[in-house]
């Protein structure tokens, strides 16, 4: 079920009572699509997360702690000037539309009283958070700005007279009477088309509603079906094909599996979409890098191809030497401006080798040519290994970003970012310059195993030098994917269990590139056996007398064990 008109309808009957009266104390957009406003209501600070992304525009409650960025971007700084230190009088739904105003009165610098609204449209592609002046109802400002020439329905920038988008026609089933419904059904006797004629429900709200009518065609049926939402409850059930879905009530009609349930619409919603809220941002935040990441993986392998070529022609060039042999062989044959000749080699019966001269070239220099090429290829192996295997390092080096990039919550890509500048591949943006924050613990990963014990897992590069050359004990056990990036894992034990151990290398495996492979081969060794090379890249160490364990990472047992 989609962020629809009904859903948004069940959403206000919890979140009306919990916000409305509430002073707003903070505003501050972490990424470039969402906002949190904080209010402060009997005692109590309570998020609300507004999210104008195209794929999943919504809003709700939420608990988690989300960043504030370093520089707050103009939107902000406009709602800080004319909403902080206002109260929330009231939260109205347009109808059964996708759009929310939410009212605040405040005063402005003379101390005048102000209306003001933070429209709330949560309409896809064309999803938006106006703020405007009841009074003369003009645009003060907007979230997404958007230019004439893309929306002529409406003019969508500050100054102007704040209107409606275009809106369907439809019916509000929460208030059509008994003797309309009747009208209604009598035009439209057939309970798909009779569903087609109301507003704001989604194609599941649809099927469920018909349902209900093909039970039973009656107004009771109809007012059950749609005071559901008035009591709303929080369930995620998954359809046929695995996908996960989002209800405020439990629909019926539909092939679905419940998998959750909870009273609290909002902290539904909250875990509902945490992940993909997590994903969404980070894919914000990790746009710049992530190009960077790329194109150096492209390059690199590019590069290693072009090497590969290279050491093959290398280590095959025999041929340019027996075709010196036989020139210096047989230099009496070999007339001066000759372009070719067959000679016979005796490295294979006499049989005829065709080689191609140069006709400016004497005989003698002909042969000598060969020579050289041939001890040329055979000279650069060498050198061609050590940048094969300089490219390789590279590689990983880049393949481990990208892990990092993948397993990272929105608040670990500056870490990332920072390593890479320190690296040389990202140039430092001077208007986002902030303070490198030193490690500890708090920035790492931690989960408790099933006998308590505690196991530290990296983040990033920089991390997991951190957490395995510094914060470890010597004696604790240090966990790795085989042959592929991932993070360094520290089970806090000098003398773990079978069972600690399984636990800790399926918690390796799961932040790795792994993490969604049935069967993942994870080293493990004691910290005192890991070592650092000099001058290798950050996250990089070799070690000695590790023994190895296959698992299979399974997602909801390992973050279960999550320590917040």
């Amino acid at each position: 079920m989609a962020f629809d008109g009904l859903f948004i309808h069940s959403l206000l009957q919890d979140l009306s009572p919990t916000l409305v009266g509430g002073k707003l104390t903070k505003i501050y957009q972490p990424f470039e699509q969402d906002l949190v406003l904080n209010f402060r209501k009997d005692r109590k600070n309570q998020r609300l997360l507004i999210s104008a992304n195209a794929q999943n525009p919504r809003f709700y409650i939420t608990n988690d702690t989300i960043a504030n960025p370093d520089v707050a971007p103009t939107f902000v700084m406009v709602l800080r000037k004319y909403l902080e230190g206002s109260v929330l009088q009231k939260i109205e739904q347009i109808g059964v539309e996708r759009i929310v105003n939410f009212h605040f009165s405040n005063r402005n610098e003379l101390g005048d009283e102000m209306q003001l609204i933070l429209s709330v449209e949560l309409m896809g592609r064309h999803s938006n958070v106006i703020l405007y002046n009841a009074d003369n109802n003009k645009i003060i400002d907007l979230l997404k700005r958007i230019n004439p020439d893309e929306n002529r329905a409406r003019l969508l920038l500050p100054h102007a007279p704040y209107e409606l988008p275009p809106l369907l026609p439809g019916i509000n089933g929460f208030d059509l009477c008994a003797d309309n419904f009747n009208d209604l059904k009598e035009k439209y006797p057939e309970p798909a088309d009779f569903v087609r004629q109301f507003n704001g429900l989604d194609g599941d709200d649809k099927k469920e509603f018909t349902g209900y009518l093909e039970d039973d065609f009656s107004y009771s049926s109809l007012q059950t079906f749609f005071n559901q939402f008035n009591r709303p409850k929080g369930y995620v059930l998954q359809t046929i094909k695995h996908k996960d879905r989002v209800y405020t009530y439990l629909p019926y009609h539909l092939e679905l599996n419940l998998i959750y349930s909870n009273d609290d619409v909002n902290k539904t919603l909250d875990e509902f979409y945490r992940d993909q809220a997590n994903r969404e941002w980070v894919k914000q935040k990790s746009k710049r890098i992530e190009n960077i990441v790329n194109n150096e993986l492209k390059k690199l392998k590019k590069k290693i191809i072009k090497l590969r070529k290279q050491l093959d022609q290398a280590e095959n060039s025999e041929e340019y030497r027996i075709k010196g042999e036989l020139l210096n062989a047989y230099l009496h044959e070999v007339k001066a401006g000759m372009t070719s000749i067959d000679l016979p080699n005796y490295y294979e019966n006499n049989k005829p080798l065709k080689i191609k001269l140069d006709p400016a070239l004497s005989p003698a220099r002909n042969a000598q040519k060969y020579f050289t090429r041939y001890q040329k290829l055979r000279n650069s192996i060498k050198h061609v290994n050590e940048q094969i295997k300089l490219a390789n390092e590279n590689l990983d080096y880049f393949d481990s970003i990208q892990t990092a990039i993948d397993n990272a919550d929105p608040q670990d890509i500056d870490a990332i970012s920072d390593e890479l500048i320190n690296q040389g591949y990202l140039k430092e943006q001077n208007h986002n310059r902030h303070r490198k924050k030193k490690i500890s613990e708090k920035n790492l990963n931690t989960f408790k195993l099933s006998d308590g014990k505690k196991v530290l897992v990296g983040k990033n590069n920089y991390q997991n030098d951190w957490l395995t050359l510094k914060k470890a004990d010597k004696r604790d056990y240090w966990f790795h994917v085989k042959n592929m990036p991932g993070s360094h894992v520290i089970l806090q034990d000098s003398t773990p269990s079978d069972e600690d151990i399984k636990e800790a290398a399926e918690i390796a495996a799961y932040f790795s590139k792994g993490k969604n492979s049935s069967h993942v081969p994870v080293d493990y060794v004691q910290v005192k056996r890991i070592k650092k090379p000099n001058g290798a890249k950050p996250g990089f160490v070799i070690y000695t007398g590790q023994n190895s364990i296959e698992v299979t990472p399974n997602e909801k047992d390992i973050l279960e064990k999550r320590i917040e």
